[in-house]
């Protein structure tokens, strides 16, 4: 591929808005972006806060879009969403047919995550974690971060990641759907994204 045609890459950057505890459903934003330059829709669907209907209702929403049929890729903000409603990647990228990368900004301390999910009484959920696999630390122009991917190389995973980060140590399709929710639920969205 010329370099030209991969800024044109089609992706969905995935992320949920900001939710305070007792909520029962969180607000979770996808953003419809040609590799890290132009935003070219936004969709939306509810999950519930700490439930196990993500992965379910991504699927819905993607297989529901008008652009799914151009989408390379999906890039996740973690492996959850509202809070620990886990997302099985796998599961995703099967039905959808799309391979999926999950942007992971802080490696997590997996002992203290599985200590708090028993705690919870969440072992499934943890398990459900462990499957998508050890982010694995990927250079971008902007710095460095961590990713899980299901349905595709890690080489493509990082060419994805080369022509997806153009602004910052995430895909731009993430930050503006992070910035598109935190807008959407607090009336202006302020800070990190």
């Amino acid at each position: 591929h010329p370099m030209h045609k991969k800024k044109e890459i089609r992706v969905l950057g995935i992320d949920d808005s900001p939710f305070e505890k007792g909520d029962e459903k969180v607000l979770v934003i996808g953003t419809f972006y040609r590799g890290g330059e132009a935003l070219d829709g936004v969709m939306s669907t509810y999950c519930e806060v700490d439930g196990e209907d993500a992965t379910y209702n991504l699927i819905q929403m993607i297989n529901a879009s008008k652009f799914k049929s151009q989408l390379q890729c999906l890039f996740l903000d973690g492996i959850a969403v509202g809070g620990f409603n886990i997302i099985n990647i796998h599961s995703l990228h099967k039905h959808t047919g799309i391979p999926v990368i999950v942007v992971v900004r802080h490696m997590p301390d997996f002992q203290e995550l599985e200590k708090t999910l028993q705690k919870l009484g969440m072992e499934k959920k943890y398990a459900l974690m462990e499957k998508a696999g050890p982010p694995k630390l990927v250079k971008t122009k902007q710095g460095q971060c961590y990713i899980q991917i299901a349905g595709m190389s890690w080489g493509e995973a990082e060419e994805f990641m080369k022509v997806c980060c153009t602004r910052s140590n995430i895909p731009e399709a993430i930050r503006a759907a992070h910035l598109i929710g935190a807008g959407i639920v607090k009336g202006e969205s302020r800070g990190r994204a």
